[in-house]
Order: C-alpha cells, then structure tokens, then sequence
C-alpha cells in the first residue's frame, strides 16, 4: 500500500497536497489538467464563434442547452451502468470519443463547412459522452485514494485543477482566437485528450469487485434514487445543486453579451472575463483543500453560494473592465466553493456500492439542470437584457442560500457519523 497522508501535519503545504501520495491519483491529477485546458480553450472558442456567427443570445443559450441536456435524461441511467462497470476502462473510451469530437469540430471550422446546426449536433454528441463520463470521473476518484479522510482533499485538489484550467484556457483561446482563429483551438483540445488517456493507460488499478446483479437497469435506478431522495441530507443538498445550476451557473453563457456589448471588447475580453472567474474558483479550491474534513463545510456550503450570487448581481452593473473581472474572480470563489463542498460533503455520506447513482444524481442536477437554464437565462436575455437577467438571477441564489441554511444542521449531523473515529471532535472544534 502506498504511504498515506495519515503522519503529516496540518497547516502545511504537504497537507494541503496529501492526495498527491497516490501515485494513480498523481496520474489522473497531471493528464486531467492538460485536458481540462484544452476543454476550456474549447468552451471559450465554441461560444464566441456561436455568438459571431449568429449575433444572438438566445443561440448560445441553445448551443448550451444541446450539450447539457443529455446529463438531464440520461447521466441517472448512466450511474447504474457507472456502478456496474470497469470505472477506469469506462474513463479511458469517454475520454477517446470526446477527442474524436474535437478534431471533428476542428475539421469543420478550419475547412469553412461549420454552420450552427454542426455546432449544435457536436455539442449534443459531447453531452452524450460526459452523461457518461461524469458520474464515471466523480465515483473514480474515490477508487483511487485510499483512505477516506483524504477523499475531500482530493476532491478539492481536483477543484484547483479544474480551475488552474479554467484560468489558462480562457486567456489561451483569447490569445488564439485573434491571432489563428476558432478551429486551431478546437485543434489543441483534441490533441490534450492524449494526456489523459496515457495518464489513464498508465495507472494500476486494482478490480472493483462488482457484485452479480439480477435486477434490470429500471430497478437499480428505482433503488438509486429511493436511497438518494430517501435520505435529508442527500436530498437538501442534491435539489439546493440543481437550484444554483438553474438560475446561476447560465451566467456563463452571457458571457460573449457582456464582452461584447456591455464591455466594448473582443475575444480577449471575453478571456479576461473568463480567466478571472477561475481565479477566483482556484482560490476557493485551495481555501477548501487546506482543511482537514467535510464537518465545516456543510456550512460553508450556504454561505458561498450567497457570495455567488452577490457577485452576479454587483457584476450585472458594471460597465468597466477592472471591476467586472474582480466581480468575476468573486462569482468564481463562490460557485466553486458551493459546488466542491457539496460534491465533498455528498462522497463523504454516501455507501460506495450506490456511489455511482447518487453522484449520477449529483452531476444530473449540476449539469443536466442547467440546460434550461441557458434557454431561461437566453430567451430572457433577448428579452429585457442581459444585465437585468443576471441580477434576477443573483438575487434567486440568494434567496436558495437562506432556505438551504435551515436544513445545515440535519446534514451536519450525518457527515458526523461518517467521519473517521477520532478526527470528529477535534477537527469540529476547529471548523468553528
């Protein structure tokens, strides 16, 4: 076994990167961050060259919704066969086919054949793919670290590269999008999926011992979901997700509005704006890796979905480049706190053999919501503004953070009893 993280010392910077003892989490750490950058260059390129394409809000809203919506119908069914199956063989083809994506993606942009119903369709397969791949990713990084109290730190660790990505890629694709243009970006997306099936192939992952199953698909969701909704806590913090994907996260899709329109800016705009916002979302996810367990942030949890949504609304108002870039490393620190901490919070409480369901659940309300979202946020955007919208917005996160709040005791409870014996009242005296 390898050597864990139990004999390092809080506070320091080995605590904060005890996960990194894992050398297959080390491999998936290093291939996902290079993915991951090429994903957000490709993000960035897809919405500017939408909105270029068609000068039309409510276009990005539906280029949006036909990459979320698969999450919605089918990430459920894709938790019981996550469950079922090799989790590590499962990444390996999710990740082969979202490269086969973005090179097709980038044929058609740099042949001039793209149109909005190409972008539209490839948009639609990539959200097949992560319905499958997500609830895949989430429930194999518990494969991969070994002892429980470390899952949140990985979790954590996983936020930053995310979000290191998410700082890079947008300035990259900002970069690249004046200088070469859209399909070059779609190009360098497909070549960083390389790195992580080679991270992937790389890796000694023991069998999962998957027990034989007689029930069908229907059943083992039904189960799925009796054992998510069935339990407070699981079900508080999966519905208050799905709230904050619904009237919150569509933020995104606006973006190219406020660069272009609001701000005066191009493509380089829209990256700062971008860029900023996953530096404050790698902010919050360092914040989160230094702590020691999930007790303290079943409050936190409320708290930085109130600061998301004050950002949004103050950013809704600004009409100079400076403060809307602070406004958006504000709304990054929040969404991304919020989200993680759930994500934490959610793997700490849940049993192993339905963890692919309930995380299904999980990203079925952090995804799968937020397509109809982007058609509320674009349809209402084409109607009284994008400005207006975010604050209408802003405002509803708020509001969730304050009636969430009420059930934080009743989940603090259940983190408690499955936090490691011995850890839970010192780390509880220190969270407060």
């Amino acid at each position: 076994m390898e050597e864990t993280s139990s004999r390092i010392q809080p506070g320091g910077l080995k605590f904060i990167l005890r996960s990194f003892h894992y050398r297959n989490y080390r491999l998936f750490f290093g291939g996902q961050g290079i993915s991951l950058t090429g994903t957000w260059i490709q993000n960035v390129a897809m919405s500017w060259l939408v909105y270029s394409l068609t000068n039309s809000a409510f276009l990005l809203g539906v280029v949006g919704f036909a990459g979320q919506i698969p999450a919605f119908f089918l990430t459920p069914f894709a938790g019981v066969l996550v469950d079922r199956w090799n989790r590590h063989r499962t990444l390996v083809v999710t990740q082969t086919l979202a490269m086969l994506q973005a090179f097709l993606l980038s044929f058609l942009v740099l042949t001039g054949s793209a149109s909005i119903w190409h972008l539209i369709f490839l948009s639609f397969f990539l959200g097949l793919v992560n319905a499958v791949d997500m609830p895949a990713r989430q429930s194999f990084v518990a494969k991969i670290i070994e002892k429980k109290e470390d899952l949140g730190n990985a979790i954590a660790l996983n936020s930053s590269m995310f979000n290191s990505a998410r700082l890079l890629g947008p300035s990259i694709a900002g970069m690249l999008i004046s200088a070469v243009g859209e399909g070059i970006c779609f190009l360098l997306n497909g070549f960083s999926y390389l790195a992580v099936i080679a991270a992937l192939l790389a890796m000694k992952v023991k069998p999962r011992p998957v027990e034989a199953r007689r029930a069908n698909i229907l059943q083992e969701l039904k189960e799925g979901f009796a054992y998510a909704f069935g339990s407070a806590p699981i079900r508080s913090i999966i519905m208050f997700v799905a709230m904050v994907s619904l009237v919150g996260m569509p933020y995104a899709v606006l973006m190219p509005v406020f660069a272009k329109e609001i701000l005066q800016g191009g493509p380089h705009i829209l990256g700062f704006l971008m860029g900023f916002s996953g530096l404050g979302a790698l902010t919050g996810s360092v914040f989160l890796a230094s702590r020691r367990n999930s007790l303290g942030l079943v409050r936190l949890i409320p708290v930085a979905a109130g600061i998301f949504g004050a950002g949004l609304i103050a950013f809704s108002r600004s009409h100079t480049l400076w403060i809307s870039m602070l406004l958006m490393m504000l709304t990054g620190f929040g969404l991304m706190a919020q989200m993680a901490s759930s994500n934490t919070v959610l793997q700490t409480i849940v049993d192993d053999a339905k963890r692919g369901r309930v995380m299904a659940f999980y990203i079925m309300a952090f995804m799968g919501i937020a397509p109809f979202g982007s058609l509320l946020a674009g349809g209402l955007a084409s109607r009284i503004g994008a400005p207006d919208t975010l604050a209408i917005s802003g405002a509803a996160v708020i509001l969730g953070s304050v009636l969430f709040a009420k059930k934080s005791p009743l989940i603090l409870s259940a983190v408690r009893s499955h936090v490691p014996s011995g850890s839970s009242c010192a780390s509880d005296r220190n969270e407060r």
